[in-house]
C-alpha cells in the first residue's frame, strides 16, 4: 500500500508581509502567535525594557532596545522576540541582522517554542545573549554564546547581584535582577 504525499506549503517573507494578525514564519512554516500577554508577563516585559534602556543610557552605549519587532532572519524565517537589542542605530524597518541580545518572556503557551526552537535559531544566528525570563519562577536564564558556538547558561533570581552583559564591542551594561522581579 502506498501513502499519498501531503502538501506542505512553504511560505516566504513576501507571503508573510501580506498576512493579517500575529504570525511568525519558521523555515517556511506559518506559526500563529499567542494572544497578548497576561499581567505578570506584561509587567516583566515592561520592567525588562526599562532596565535595559536605563542600563544602556547609563553606560553611554550605542545600542537600542526594541519591543516586539520582526527580525527577518532569512527569506523564509521571521520571528518576533519580546525584546530585541541591536547595536548602533535602530533599524528604519524590521531587524535584518542578528541582534546583540534577545529576550523572550516565558508563558505556558510559548515555553516550548522559546526553549527549543528559538534557542536553536538564535544560537545558529550568532545571538550573543539570549534571556529566557520566567515571571512564574521570578528568574531569568541567561544564555551566553561561547567561542565554541554553543550557549552557556546561568540563572539569575532577585537574590543575585547585578549581572554584567556585554552587548556590543564597546558596550557593557549592568542589569539588576532585583529591579526586574519587584
Amino acid at each position: 500500500m502506498s501513502t499519498v504525499l501531503r502538501y506542505q506549503p512553504h511560505y516566504t517573507v513576501s507571503d508573510y508581509r501580506q498576512w493579517e494578525g500575529r504570525w511568525e514564519l519558521w523555515s517556511g512554516v506559518a506559526v500563529a502567535m499567542s494572544p497578548s500577554p497576561l499581567g505578570p508577563h506584561a509587567k516583566l516585559l515592561a520592567r525588562l525594557v526599562m532596565a535595559l534602556g536605563n542600563a544602556i543610557d547609563a553606560a553611554g552605549c550605542r545600542a537600542t532596545v526594541l519591543v516586539e519587532i520582526d527580525w527577518i532572519v532569512a527569506s523564509d524565517t521571521v520571528v518576533r522576540p519580546d525584546v530585541t537589542v541591536v547595536c548602533g542605530h535602530e533599524p528604519s524597518g524590521h531587524v535584518e541582522r542578528p541582534p546583540a541580545l534577545v529576550v523572550e518572556v516565558l508563558s505556558d503557551s510559548t515555553r516550548e517554542r522559546d526553549t527549543l526552537f528559538k534557542r536553536q535559531l538564535y544560537r545558529s544566528q550568532g545571538v550573543r545573549t539570549y534571556v529566557l525570563a520566567d515571571p512564574d519562577r521570578r528568574s531569568a536564564s541567561v544564555l551566553w554564546l561561547g567561542p565554541d558556538g554553543d550557549y552557556t547558561e546561568s540563572v539569575l533570581t532577585e537574590a543575585d547581584a547585578p549581572a554584567a552583559v556585554e552587548l556590543c564591542e564597546d558596550c557593557r551594561i549592568l542589569v539588576d535582577p532585583v529591579s526586574l522581579f519587584r
